[in-house]
């Protein structure tokens, strides 16, 4: 294929995941209640107002279009984790036929293994959601009255999820770098002890709040996460030994 060629691809297959995108942010509008219900379980009753008024569980907007501009952040927001498999099977199909074949080999199961770690990183993010908000929302609650803006709330929220989201692709990344020639599996066995201690040290700052749960939680996660990029890294290995002891090919 020529450069206009692959330009061409390119174009169809970045629409293709618009589209997607707009039809996932398009069903998460729908459902907004739903998921704004959802996303507001962590939130302490005490946090607004509104609950000591009777008004419900609800959050507070101070302008007039900031509902509709905090739901449809969510929305897209929303959309695109929805969306994740088309783009990312999109994204593979691209740059599959620059892959080598051990590359093209581990392409497709290191995809789907970053997305399942990708959810299950959201997961453990909203079961420790609750530890760090009523730690921060009862700080000095004596002196200040906390009202908490829907914006505020969510960006918090989004920040929060991500992080998680992103700490629990450690496996993807180290069986990477060993597959890649960048890491050696030996490291990961000789210095296992000095990794363990630098990770639950990292897991103490990561957290906000001081809340003892939301460390505890994230150390055991980094724990179990190391162990299974140890497992990984001894399944791919026998795979990569032997790929760098052939001959490259010639181009």
């Amino acid at each position: 294929m020529t450069l206009v060629q692959h330009l061409e691809e390119l174009r169809h297959r970045l629409l293709f995941c618009v589209a997607a995108v707009m039809v996932a942010t398009a069903v998460a509008f729908v459902f907004h209640d739903a998921i704004l219900a959802l996303l507001l379980r962590p939130l302490p009753a005490q946090a607004g107002a509104l609950e000591a008024m009777g008004a419900g569980h609800r959050i507070a907007v101070t302008g007039v279009g900031e509902a509709f501009a905090v739901v449809l952040k969510l929305s897209v927001a929303v959309g695109i984790a929805l969306a994740t498999p088309v783009w990312l099977h999109q994204l593979c199909a691209f740059v599959a036929p620059a892959l080598r074949d051990r590359e093209r080999h581990y392409a497709v199961p290191f995809t789907i293994l970053g997305v399942v770690l990708f959810v299950a990183g959201l997961g453990v993010g909203f079961v420790t959601l609750r530890y760090p908000l009523n730690w921060l929302l009862t700080f000095s609650d004596r002196s200040f009255v906390e009202i908490i803006t829907a914006d505020n709330y969510f960006t918090f929220v989004a920040y929060f999820l991500l992080a998680f989201g992103l700490t629990f692709e450690l496996p993807l990344v180290l069986t990477g770098l060993v597959v890649m020639g960048i890491l050696s599996p030996d490291a990961l066995r000789t210095h296992r002890a000095s990794i363990l201690i630098a990770l639950w040290t990292a897991s103490c700052f990561i957290t906000p709040g001081a809340d003892p749960y939301s460390p505890l939680i994230l150390g055991v996660a980094f724990t179990v996460l190391f162990f299974v990029s140890a497992g990984l890294v001894r399944f791919v290995r026998p795979a990569s030994a032997a790929d760098q002891s052939r001959p490259a090919p010639a181009v």
